[in-house]
């Protein structure tokens, strides 16, 4: 097969969260088990720090990579989702698994996949893992994909654990209560490794605090000891609560006897796209219109967005919008300015929402725009209609981000 006979075959073939939701997720580690033996449990053989949360776990595991890789060492990534090729989610020293290895590594073990109907999720996170220990890192950043307790990840014994914060996201799978959520988040914990809280939360601080008291953990809350304030180049006013939570790791690495300078921090954090390949957060496209794109997809994510987008100065905005059939709307329609001209668009996948459906509810409560047949067209409208001092914004979702960058 080639690479997109591969990637195709992985897609198109096993249950993908990306591609059909709640069908995918997996209800216990298994498969990951099984696999990583079948594997030889490459997972065992370096060093990890796992990073779990409702929003900032991407930036945040960026972050946490590019300091590391200032400071020398050879520093595997593993993120979800990609915004354009699978290779995204695997990299190492910024630079993406080859395509060679992508399809060595499905056509040795199509064969035990197949049998054991192991989803796209399971096999990735194999994939990444037997990279990363054939290539012998120093340490690995493994991104939670979902959850925490039951993800495929969460058989790693990290470092340290790191969770973000917590958010309603993914209710269907995760529970519909900021506790709810918090203990399956919290189950990426283990005994005795310390856990980072990136945000001290009222409704989360006794579970958090709970699972680490039964496993001995020492726990420490990122915004509650760091007053230093660095800055970065991911410009997104929210990364101010990641950069934190990150410097709150690599204190505890530090202590670890990781050889983290001040220099290698700062440099880190100013360097994260050059250092990492970081696409999507914040990220200006276009000047004169002023073109902004940002993957936040929830409640939590696009408060901070939408209130930054606001302190833009501008003519007119204009926001090319998509979401998935899954988003609860209710939970962002306040969040979304009414002065604005609308773009409707689905984002190519299956589970994208139709456009009309979207206008028709945007329509309801008084939001003005038009419906397009595709984000590429909504985007291509926008930039037509925008005057050099207006500003168009990209985004809704993940999936709207990832076809106009």
């Amino acid at each position: 097969m080639t690479y997109q006979d591969t990637v195709n075959w992985m897609f198109c073939q096993l249950p993908m969260y990306q591609q059909q939701g709640k069908a995918a997720y997996k209800v216990d580690l298994n498969n990951t088990l099984i696999l990583a033996k079948h594997l030889k449990n490459p997972e065992t053989q370096f060093k990890t720090i796992h990073v779990a949360g409702t929003n900032g776990k991407g930036s945040t595991s960026h972050m946490l990579a590019s300091i590391l890789q200032e400071a020398g060492y050879t520093v595997g990534l593993y993120t979800s989702p990609h915004l354009k090729d699978f290779r995204e989610r695997i990299k190492i020293n910024g630079k993406e698994v080859s395509k060679q290895f992508v399809i060595g590594f499905i056509k040795r073990n199509k064969t035990f996949f197949e049998k054991h109907s192991l989803s796209f999720f399971e096999m990735t996170v194999g994939m990444a893992f037997d990279y990363f220990a054939k290539q012998k890192v120093d340490i690995a950043i493994i991104e939670v994909g979902l959850g925490g307790r039951l993800d495929s990840t969460n058989i790693i014994t990290p470092e340290v654990s790191v969770i973000t914060n917590i958010g309603l996201d993914h209710t269907q799978f995760l529970g519909n209560t900021l506790p709810a959520i918090a203990e399956e988040k919290g189950g990426i914990i283990k005994k005795n490794i310390p856990v980072v809280i990136g945000e001290t939360q009222g409704e989360t601080k006794s579970v958090f605090n709970r699972i680490a008291a039964e496993a001995s953990s020492k726990i420490d809350y990122a915004d509650q000891l760091i007053t230093t304030s660095y800055t970065s180049d991911l410009k997104g006013s929210y990364q101010e609560k990641n950069i934190k939570t990150v410097l709150q790791t690599i204190s505890v690495l530090q202590k670890q006897n990781w050889k983290i300078s001040q220099s290698n921090i700062e440099k880190g954090l100013q360097q994260v796209v050059k250092n990492t390949g970081l696409k999507g957060r914040w990220q200006i496209l276009n000047e004169n219109p002023k073109v902004i794109c940002d993957t936040a997809h929830n409640k939590e994510g696009l408060a901070y967005v939408m209130k930054q987008l606001q302190e833009e100065s501008f003519q007119a905005l204009h926001i090319v919008f998509g979401v998935v059939n899954d988003k609860d709307l209710d939970s962002i329609i306040a969040l979304l300015p009414k002065k604005a001209t609308y773009y409707f668009c689905k984002p190519n996948i299956p589970r994208g929402k139709n456009a009309e459906e979207l206008f028709t509810y945007f329509s309801k409560k008084n939001y003005v725009g038009n419906v397009y047949d595709s984000v590429n067209e909504a985007y291509k409208q926008a930039l037509i209609q925008a005057k050099k001092n207006d500003v168009i914004y990209v985004g809704g979702s993940t999936f709207v981000v990832a076809e106009i960058i």
